[in-house]
């Protein structure tokens, strides 16, 4: 899997970069031992780009350093996902509707024109390319807020749910049809002019919808092992 960096940005952003994406793309799955030279290797750079990408990650979350193990991909349990999740949903649910009145026409059109590669992506479900998108059109309605903290905290709880990602919706698939009809009834709203309030109420439905089907297919899994156990 040798892949050589292109030559933009320093070598430390790219090896950031390239280890991330592999995190979130679940090439490398949590647990999995992130062995520095083999990195490099692959990356066609030296250790030293990469050490400062993986202390990068680590800062974030995403990497885990275990005595006499090195540097893992973190895991997310179920209790953390669900912490993160609710965090998520109060605060994205804010930062978007501080965004609402500064999100122009345009805005509303590139989000739109993502959401319809979502519709478009569930013909043959691609859970780790929907996942992205779905990013992608949060990412266009928050990332105006103009409060910094707020817009900060939203961005922590999008990377420590970076392992994650890129199975929640594989998890719930049925999540993905009503989230694509969710999000047009927000752009609606933001393009109707609705109060901070509403858009608010609306955002935090729609993450909490997620949190909930996520919960409730892992309690069924649950069950279910505990019946094969027996």
């Amino acid at each position: 899997m040798t892949e050589t960096l292109m030559a933009t940005g320093s070598k430390s952003e790219q090896a950031y970069a390239a280890v991330k994406a592999r995190i979130v793309d679940g090439t490398y799955s949590p647990g999995y031992r992130l062995v520095l030279g083999a990195i490099a290797k692959d990356l066609g750079v030296s250790v030293v780009p990469v050490r400062e990408a993986i202390r990068r990650l680590e800062a974030e979350g995403l990497v885990t350093f275990e005595r006499n193990v090195g540097a893992t991909v973190s895991g997310i349990d179920p209790t953390e996902y669900l912490y993160t999740m609710q965090t998520l949903t109060i605060v994205e649910g804010a930062a978007t509707a501080l965004s609402a009145p500064l999100i122009g026409p345009a805005d509303i059109a590139r989000a739109r024109a993502v959401n319809e590669d979502m519709r478009e992506c569930l013909q043959h479900f691609d859970p780790v390319r929907f996942t992205a998108l779905n990013q992608d059109f949060h990412s266009i309605l928050f990332e105006r807020c103009p409060n910094p903290h707020i817009l900060d905290l939203v961005h922590r709880g999008w990377n420590r749910l970076a392992s994650l990602r890129s199975s929640t919706f594989r998890f719930v698939p049925g999540r993905a049809h009503e989230s694509v009809h969710e999000h047009e009834a927000l752009l609606r709203l933001i393009e109707a002019g609705a109060g901070a309030e509403e858009i608010e109420k609306s955002a935090r439905r729609h993450r909490a919808a997620t949190l909930d089907a996520y919960l409730a297919q892992a309690k069924t899994a649950s069950n279910a092992g505990s019946l094969n156990a027996r």
